[in-house]
């Protein structure tokens, strides 16, 4: 299960994202979106955990919890063709 993660503290490293997740079960990847501007953290990545039962604890346990001083987001990750549009300019498939 893809798993995204917001309101992450902006000096959180991947490492200590995937060891908050390997509590609960094997971790696949663990992504932070970083800017590709600045190089600095978005506040936000993914987690992908192989097992469903294993993730689905992970977001139970963790959605609403500090990790470095930021109580974060956790949740199923939805594919982009099913976030709604959030006003952005549709350029109608080019």
């Amino acid at each position: 299960m893809n798993i995204f993660v917001a309101r992450l503290n902006y000096d959180t490293r991947e490492s200590e994202l995937q060891d908050a997740f390997e509590e609960f079960g094997e971790v696949s990847s663990a992504k932070i979106i970083m800017d590709k501007f600045t190089g600095r953290s978005k506040g936000f990545g993914f987690v992908e955990m192989p097992n469903d039962e294993e993730a689905q604890a992970a977001i139970n346990e963790l959605n609403e919890t500090e990790l470095d001083g930021r109580n974060i987001v956790v949740k199923k990750a939805e594919p982009r063709e099913r976030r709604s549009n959030r006003g952005g300019f549709d350029r109608g498939g080019y």
